[in-house]
Parts: structure tokens; sequence; C-alpha cells
């Protein structure tokens, strides 16, 4: 395959999709409870096969008690590719000490200004994710 031959949508490996998920500066989560879904920005960063954040409490936290089920999405590109990583999983509070401490370590700092004193962990149980060729758009 030349290429202007190649394809424009390509799949990520699982390992290609934990890199960009490591290197984004922030991502999304969309939750759901009582029926209704809802989508927050949040700052993040991977521990493994994990991912933290830290948040308040307030509707989030409330919607991840309810209900652990959530995905997770970054997405980003440049002049050449366009990606999207959508992580499925759960998602669980934790304030055990040794586990606090480690996610500090990791140097969670969200921007918001608003106190985040809660931790919260995503468990993955599916990843997957997309490259697309933006200048397979404009081959002949």
């Amino acid at each position: 395959m030349t290429e202007i031959e190649r394809s424009p949508t390509r799949q990520l490996t699982e390992d290609e999709c934990w890199d960009r998920l490591a290197r984004a500066p922030y991502g999304r989560i969309a939750c759901g409870a009582a029926g209704e879904i809802d989508i927050f920005p949040i700052n993040h960063k991977t521990d493994g096969r994990t991912i933290i954040f830290r948040t308040s409490a307030g509707t989030k936290l409330l919607e991840l008690t309810i209900r652990e089920s959530v995905a997770f999405e970054i997405d980003g590109y440049d002049e050449h590719e366009a990606f999207s990583v959508v992580v499925k999983g759960t998602a669980q509070e934790f304030d055990r000490d040794t586990d606090v401490l480690a996610a500090e370590r990791l140097g969670v700092h969200p921007w918001a200004p608003e106190e985040k004193d809660r931790w919260v962990r995503i468990d993955a149980s599916e990843v997957r994710g997309r490259v697309f060729d933006l200048e397979a758009r404009s081959a002949p």
C-alpha cells in the first residue's frame, strides 16, 4: 500500500491508547444516574492501567456513587492526524492513606479553583481508540 493508498482510519492498539491517555492533559467522564447522563471535563493521570482524578462532593461524585459504570474519553489532533480514545469501566472513590499518597505522587492538580479533596479511580474494562489520517483527506 503506497502512502496515498493508506487507510484514513486506523484502530489504535491498547498500548497506543494507554500511551495517549498518559500524555493527555484532560478528558471527559460520562456517568449517569436516575435516567440522566452527564459529561464532566476532568484532568487526570494514569497509574498503570487505571485513570486517577480528583473531584469534590457534588453531582459527579454522587452519580459515581449511584452507578459505577462510566465512560472516559480523550481526543486530540495535529496537522497530520486526529485521534480519539474511549475507556469504559467502573469508577470508585478511594480514601485509604496509602492509596491517596500514591495518587498524590502522580501529580494530579485540578485546574478548577475549588477544593478537590476526593479521589476517584477508573478501572478499565474496555479501551479502544482510533486515529484518523488528516492528510489522506486531501489525497488525489
